[in-house]
Order: structure tokens, then sequence, then C-alpha cells
């Protein structure tokens, strides 16, 4: 997550327990193609004091910032990120294995940063504080309703 524009970058999934090597090839293939961040925050998880992980930031010159141990809230946005996609769509779905998940949570990442506003970005979506154009203005008597998420959430879209 991009804590500026609080744009959801990417998922990872893995069907067995998450090790080392597992976790540096989810953060590589998230990043891949795109500039890596400045900055990564992590918790005191032992994932991220392994060798490999702290040799991939090195390389890739990403600098990473260590929450405050047994105080969620040193990381608010990622807390409330996590809580939001419980809440919104993951206590709602079903899947069938890592790749289904990943798949799904890549439709809920683009409805998240080009639908959803957010009440701390003034109403509006990461994509447009990105200053992407992200949605046409519906008007009320010429509109339809556009599934996202599998049609889990519906949206007026302008007809």
């Amino acid at each position: 997550m991009d804590q500026l524009t609080q744009r959801l970058i990417g998922f990872g999934a893995q069907a067995d327990l998450v090790d080392g090597p597992g976790l540096c090839r989810m953060f590589n293939t998230i990043i891949a193609g795109k500039k890596p961040p400045r900055c990564v925050s992590s918790d005191h998880d032992p994932l991220f004091t392994y060798h490999r992980w702290k040799a991939n930031l090195r390389i890739l010159e990403v600098k990473e910032i260590k929450s405050i141990p047994s105080i969620p809230l040193s990381h608010p946005f990622v807390e409330r990120l996590i809580g939001t996609i419980r809440r919104e769509f993951l206590d709602h779905l079903l899947f069938w294995n890592a790749e289904d998940l990943e798949r799904k949570l890549e439709n809920f990442q683009h409805y998240y940063n080009r639908h959803r506003v957010h009440a701390s970005l003034g109403g509006q979506t990461p994509a447009e504080v990105n200053g992407a154009s992200t949605m046409n203005s519906a008007e009320l008597d010429h509109f339809r309703w556009e599934k996202h998420c599998r049609g889990l959430v519906k949206l007026p879209h302008a007809a």
C-alpha cells in the first residue's frame, strides 16, 4: 500500500506456510515492472529478519521501516487496510486455491484503487489522487449498476 495515495500496490498468496524465499518471491512479483518503493513497512515477524529478505531490499535500494513491537497503531494505514479487506471482501468470499485467491484479490485491488472512495482522501479514489480519471459522473436519471468483485459490490455507473 502506498501510504500517500492509499493505493493498493498488490497482493501475494501462497498455499503453504510462507517462508523467506516465498516472501521474497511474492514481493518481487508484486513490484515487477514498477519502480520499487523507497520504503517498506514491516513488523517483527521472523520472516522479515531472513537474510535473503534483507539482501533483496538492499539490492533494490529499499529502506525497511519496522513497526513498534506489540503496538498495531504504529502502522494505522496498513491495519485499517487489512480490516477493510477482511470486512468488505474476504468475509464474503470462497476461493479454491492460492491462485484463485490471488486472482480475486487483484479484482478487489482494481475496485479499491479505481472505484472505492475514501473519506480520508476527501471522497476521492486512490487513482484520482494519483491523477488518473476513474469514473464518469452519473446523472441520477441515466445510470446502470456495475458489478465489482464478482457481484459482491454494485456501484452506479453513468449509462
